[in-house]
């Protein structure tokens, strides 16, 4: 990930005069050409930029001698995978520089070559029931019967033969294609944060030149504040001192209208991980951005790479003043074909944004004929909409759009047979969709992604760190905002705030959260988290020693007493582990109101004490007046009653807490993906390493433990926790993971029927069916859920909650959570 710097120095030669002369630069590392101490021009091999510009016609006043700087970075526009694309990198890959020359670029020649492969690619496609691909063909046989390729003076003949095609109008009722450049850079996935930011300066250095010499070409970006927000935050200062030149270019042409930001969240985020007031905080923080760089907010979400959308985003989007969406990701979809392009979308609650597919199912296309022709072909909303989005520009890796690629479609702006294409602005699209939607369709619910339904559960460590960090600072809003209420002299710690959070929705990336990123980028990500888990704890410790102060102040003679907060917005009574004076643990029952706190000196006695006995035949039963379990020696749960209904929740001869090992090996995605078929490779895990054991006898709670060996070395190890009162059974368990290609779950076969399972969503849940009648329920085989997930029948139901897992399913009457 380090780049090399080279010197070159170039003399023109003077026979050149009045020729476009070119520096032509070919590696296998991406490079940026530097001159006079200022950014000119990415160069990747792979996003079709080679050559830096030196002049379009070089004059006898301008400098035949200069001095460039080439910086070339170790990774090519996608990382440095060892064998494929998504390897871990190789850190002894060599990269080569196979081509440095100063060259004389002939106009007319290209001019004349993409004449060409427009009519033969219309020749190729339109079919031969068409007539336009026949005078395509003609046209082009005239062409090279015209074209002398030794007597330049025969080029514009044969243009202007093709230019005659060219010319020839379409209908009004042709399909008209809005092409928008687009260039979808990862903030992370197989390089690191850092090279980001120089992927950012090498892409849109070239839109930039790009802009100077079209000044027709519109630019969506959706990841500008990777760059100039990260300025102001100042997590990368060395970024303010590389690029803030490009950068000053770049609100000149937002000024314009031509470089044209997008998205309106802080980062391209997870569409389904992230909880309701992280996705608020991107979409705060994006939209505060754009008020404050370019005087307005965004009024479309674009999120075009994420792993599905939740219900929940349209509501989210009216609440953040955005009315429209575009993505394309679930043209990925591996069994069903999503319905429609352009249609409204309807969330949970009813609130509806219009959305847009690009029917070319890409948000990387090239302006060829054939992606004109799929664009209008593959439109399922034909007839109700007469306009599509086309993004075009090299993608994820970074690189853009280039010169070819509007040339191409320069050609194709109305030409018979083929659709009208006109570069174009997102609002411009979504406006004229507006004007012709009386006739679109509505989904509601979901957008789900069938496919990648592995990363609700890669990078477990990831994933605990989400969770916890969101919860330390959903603890310290609350917290701070008591002290502040209370008065005194208490200061809301808004910029550390504002700096924890823009640290967690980074990691909220749709390539880090879902952990489909390489090592490097996951141990940033752990910094990250333990550094909010730090500054968290600290401001937490700040506003309770403000809030609490003279609560906290001993008292001569008074018994020991421990303040217990509240943070959520319910009383609640549950055992708490508090530390005495002599520095002894011990347990107590506490009440604490809602968003408050209770002195606890002396504890609570329980209705009813846990329990807890073993069993002749070592299973062990616990008990506390609410519920009833028993468990087998495996640590499996055999019954699980209400105390006063004696109503069983698991089924004769089933157990539930059962872990199961099941085969990973996906077609391709590996840290991405988990196939339907892994479910047919299900084992019980049976190595019992350590029988259970009581080991908290009852009172105040009781528990049990046992270990388990998972696979050939992975083992488990899992305490079952009774608390007095509590309506819940807990299972802290704990993994030593150490396999390759498998994948572990628990599951609870529970004595409830229902359609229909219920799944916690941000602000709010959601069904998904239990039973798999359709293709697009067999689809959600493996789905996310946030905190719990529920089957219920009419009075009775079995919940399962977690604290920090994502991935889930349930199936009949299993209920499953992936570990």
């Amino acid at each position: 990930w380090g780049t090399c710097w080279f010197k070159v120095e170039l003399n023109i030669p003077t026979a050149w005069a009045g020729r476009e002369v070119h520096f032509v630069w070919e590696s296998d590392g991406e490079g940026m050409v530097w001159r006079d101490a200022q950014p000119v021009q990415g160069l990747t091999k792979e996003g079709e930029k080679t050559s830096y510009i030196l002049t379009s016609s070089l004059k006898e006043t301008e400098p035949h001698s200069l001095m460039l700087y080439v910086e070339l970075a170790c990774n090519s526009l996608f990382g440095a995978g060892k064998g494929s694309m998504i390897a871990p990198p190789d850190p002894d890959r060599r990269f080569t520089l196979s081509k440095a020359e100063l060259v004389v670029f002939n106009r007319d020649v290209y001019e004349l070559l993409v004449d060409l492969e427009i009519l033969l690619d219309m020749a190729q496609l339109l079919g031969e029931e068409n007539q336009r691909s026949f005078q395509a063909l003609y046209t082009a046989n005239q062409m090279v019967n015209v074209c002398d390729v030794k007597d330049p003076s025969t080029f514009p003949a044969a243009r202007d033969l093709a230019a005659a095609i060219f010319s020839q109008r379409n209908g009004e009722s042709q399909h008209i294609i809005h092409a928008v450049g687009h260039c979808h850079i990862d903030s992370a996935w197989l390089w690191p944060y850092e090279e980001t930011i120089r992927k950012c300066a090498r892409s849109w250095v070239t839109v930039v030149r790009l802009m100077e010499c079209n000044p027709e070409l519109t630019f969506a970006c959706s990841q500008l504040r990777l760059t100039s927000v990260l300025w102001q935050a100042q997590q990368f200062e060395w970024v303010r001192n590389w690029y803030p030149g490009l950068y000053t270019q770049i609100q000149d042409f937002v000024a314009k209208g031509q470089f044209i930001p997008v998205g309106g969240t802080w980062v391209e985020m997870d569409g389904n991980l992230p909880s309701g007031e992280s996705m608020v905080r991107q979409f705060l923080q994006g939209q505060q951005f754009f008020q404050e760089q370019f005087g307005r907010i965004c009024s479309e979400f674009w999120l075009p790479d994420t792993f599905g959308y939740s219900a929940q985003l349209p509501q989210l989007m009216r609440g953040c003043g955005i009315r429209r969406f575009l993505t394309q990701k679930l043209s990925w979809n591996l069994v069903n074909t999503f319905p429609h392009h352009t249609f409204f979308w309807e969330g949970i609650d009813g609130s509806r944004v219009l959305t847009h597919f690009p029917p070319g199912d890409s948000y990387g296309m090239h302006g060829r004929v054939e992606e004109m022709l799929k664009t209008v072909k593959n439109n399922k909303d034909k007839g109700r909409v007469n306009h599509s989005a086309l993004l075009f520009g090299f993608g994820d890796g970074g690189g853009g759009p280039t010169q070819k690629m509007l040339d191409r479609m320069k050609r194709m702006s109305d030409t018979d047979g083929l659709p009208r294409v006109q570069i174009s602005t997102p609002d411009r699209l979504f406006s004229v969709l507006e004007k012709e939607s009386s006739q679109l369709c509505t989904w509601v619910g979901e957008l789900f992604l069938e496919l990648h339904n592995g990363t609700y559960t890669t990078q477990a460590q990831i994933k605990k760190g989400n969770r916890e960090c969101e919860r330390i600072l959903h603890d310290v809003e609350v917290l701070s905002t008591l002290a502040v209420a209370r008065g005194g002299a208490f200061q809301y710690p808004a910029s550390q705030l504002q700096r924890l959070w823009r640290l967690l929705l980074l990691n909220q990336f749709h390539d880090v959260l879902p952990g489909s990123c390489i090592q490097l980028v996951v141990e940033d990500a752990l910094r990250y988290y333990t550094e909010i888990r730090r500054a968290g704890t600290w401001l937490q410790e700040e506003a309770v020693q403000s809030l609490c102060r003279e609560l906290l102040q001993p008292k001569a003679g008074s018994a020991d007493s421990t303040l217990v907060l509240n943070t959520l917005p319910w009383e609640r009574t549950e055992v708490i582990s508090r530390t005495g004076s002599a520095g002894t643990e011990s347990l107590a029952l506490v009440t604490v109101p809602s968003m408050g706190y209770a002195i606890v000196r002396e504890p609570l006695l329980p209705p009813q004490p846990v329990a807890v006995r073993k069993q002749e035949d070592g299973s062990i039963a616990m008990e506390n007046g609410v519920i009833a379990v028993c468990l087998d020696m495996m640590g499996h749960l055999t019954s699980l009653q209400l105390v006063d209904s004696k109503r069983e929740s698991v089924p004769d001869g089933c157990y539930a807490n059962q872990f199961a090992l099941f085969d990973d090996v996906p077609l391709y995605w590996d840290a991405w993906d988990v196939m339907d078929y892994h479910l047919e490779t299900r084992k019980p895990v049976t190595t019992l390493l350590k029988p259970l054991e009581i080991t908290l006898a009852g009172g105040l709670r009781g528990s049990a433990s046992f270990s388990l060996q998972v696979g050939e070395s992975s083992t488990l190890t899992q305490e079952i926790i009774l608390d007095a009162t509590c309506p819940y059974l807990r299972f802290l368990t704990q993994v030593e993971w150490k396999e390759a290609h498998k994948f572990l779950k628990v599951e609870f076969p529970v004595q409830v029927r229902s359609t229909n399972a219920t799944y916690e969503i941000q602000f709010g849940h959601l069904q998904r069916p239990t039973h798999w009648n359709t293709s697009w329920d067999w689809a959600r085989f493996e789905v996310w859920v946030h905190k719990w997930l529920d089957l219920a029948e009419h009075g009775f139901g079995v919940a399962l909650l977690n604290d920090c897992k994502y991935g889930a399913s349930a199936h009949g009457n299993v209920l499953s959570l992936s570990l």
